[in-house]
C-alpha cells in the first residue's frame, strides 16, 4: 500500500485541483473554500484510521479528544469548581484519547470496513453534519465539503490499489482488492454496523439540495468552460490582461462571493441601482 506521505500528497493535488475548480466555477466564497479543501486533504488519510499506530489514527483520536473534553468542561462549566473542572476536562481528554482509541484496535480489524466506499459515505455525511450543526455553514457548503471528504477518502482507496499492482513483476499482490470495495465481506457485523452509522448519520444530514441545484445550473457550466482556458496566451500575458482591465472598468468582478450562500450572506440595498448598465 501507499505509505503516509504519499497519500498526504496526492490527496492534497486531488484537493487543490477540486478547489481550483470550485473557486472558478464560483460555487462558494473564498471564506469557505479552505475548509471544503482541508476536508478532502483529511479524507485521502482517513482509511488508515484502523492501522495500529498510524499517523492518521492518532492525529484522529487526538483531535477527537480535543474536541470532546472542552465540549464537556463548557457543559458543565458551572457546576463544578476549577479543580473538578480540571478533572473533568483531563479525564475526558485520556479517556478519548487512550480508551477509545485502544477499544477502536480491538473491534476494528485494517483492510476491513473503514477501506471501503460504505465508510466513504459515511465520512462524507458526518462532515456534512460537523458543518452545518457545528460550524454553522449553509447546507450547499455543507455537503460540498461532505463531496471533498468522500472524493480524498476514494483517492486514498484508489491508491491502495494501485500500489496492489507489481507493474515490473507483471503480477497482482495478495492485497489487490482488499481496499477498494464496497463493504467488508469477511464480517459482515462490521459492515451491517457500517451501514446503520451511515443511515444515522445521512438522516441528521441537511439537505443536499442546495448543492445539486447550484452545481447542476446550467449558468455554472457555461461560465466555467468559459473560464477554462486564458482567452489569449497564458498567464494573461497578452489578451486576459485586457479582459480583466474591461471587468474592473464595469464595476465587476471575476470571482464573487459564490453561489451557495453564507447564512450571514444578505442582500445589499439599493445593489442593482449601483451597477452600471
Amino acid at each position: 500500500m501507499a505509505n503516509y506521505a504519499t497519500h498526504i500528497a496526492v490527496g492534497t493535488v486531488v484537493s487543490g485541483a477540486l478547489a481550483t475548480l470550485t473557486v472558478g466555477a464560483d460555487v462558494v466564497g473564498p471564506e469557505d473554500i479552505m475548509a471544503v479543501t482541508l476536508a478532502g486533504v483529511a479524507g485521502s488519510v482517513l482509511p488508515d484510521i484502523d492501522l495500529r499506530d498510524s499517523r492518521a489514527s492518532t492525529i484522529l483520536f487526538s483531535g477527537i479528544a480535543v474536541f470532546t473534553s472542552f465540549c464537556v468542561l463548557f457543559i458543565n462549566a458551572e457546576n463544578y469548581s476549577i479543580a473538578e473542572l480540571w478533572v473533568i476536562w483531563l479525564g475526558s481528554l485520556v479517556f478519548v484519547r487512550y480508551g477509545l482509541h485502544a477499544l477502536f484496535y480491538r473491534i476494528s480489524v485494517h483492510r476491513g470496513v473503514w477501506h471501503s466506499l460504505l465508510a466513504g459515505v459515511f465520512w462524507a455525511g458526518l462532515t456534512a453534519v460537523v458543518f452545518h450543526d457545528l460550524l454553522g455553514r449553509h447546507q450547499g457548503v455543507a455537503w460540498l465539503g461532505g463531496g471533498f471528504m468522500f472524493i480524498g477518502y476514494l483517492t486514498h482507496l484508489v491508491l491502495d490499489e494501485i500500489y496492489a499492482v507489481d507493474f515490473m513483476g507483471n503480477r497482482l499482490k495478495a492485497s489487490f482488492g482488499s481496499a477498494l470495495k464496497f463493504i467488508d465481506g469477511r464480517y459482515p457485523g462490521h459492515s451491517l454496523s457500517m451501514a446503520m452509522l451511515t443511515i444515522l448519520v445521512l438522516v441528521l444530514a441537511p439537505s443536499p439540495k442546495p448543492l445539486v441545484e447550484a452545481v447542476s445550473s446550467p449558468a455554472l457550466w457555461t461560465g466555467l468552460n468559459e473560464r477554462l482556458l486564458p482567452s489569449g496566451k497564458w498567464f494573461g500575458l497578452i489578451g486576459a490582461r485586457g479582459d480583466v482591465a474591461t471587468a474592473k472598468q464595469q464595476g465587476s468582478s471575476p470571482i464573487t462571493t459564490g453561489s451557495i450562500p453564507t447564512p450571514s450572506a444578505l442582500p445589499a440595498s439599493g445593489s442593482d441601482a449601483s451597477v452600471p448598465n
